[in-house]
């Protein structure tokens, strides 16, 4: 799967189609993935003991890895990967060919 948590995705198909989210959560097993603000379901809560109530909530449920795609500085693009000079495999932005960052460090 070529996204991870952290990535920036717009919806390209369905309900929420061209909206904007953050990744997050993954589930390469299903190649679904959990966008923030993307898919969301109202479900049902049972109170579970005395100080807690019932309640009719909004969850995100998770979306087909093939409806989003990646946003690299403001544009929607595919995403490949290539291996780096030190022999690190990297992820590329297909449509401008840089190295697309990771979240929390900078991969050179």
């Amino acid at each position: 799967m070529k996204l991870r948590k952290g990535d920036e995705v717009i919806v390209i198909a369905g309900k929420d189609k061209g909206v904007k989210g953050k990744v997050s959560a993954v589930f390469p097993g299903t190649n679904k993935v959990i966008v923030d603000g993307v898919n969301r379901a109202k479900r049902h809560v049972v109170a579970r003991g005395r100080n807690t109530k019932s309640d009719i909530i909004d969850k995100d449920m998770p979306i087909h890895a093939s409806n989003l795609q990646l946003l690299h500085k403001g544009t929607r693009t595919r995403v490949g990967a290539k291996v780096g000079a030190d022999g690190t495999k990297v992820r590329i932005a297909k449509k401008t060919g840089e190295i697309v960052k990771k979240t929390g460090k900078e991969v050179s």
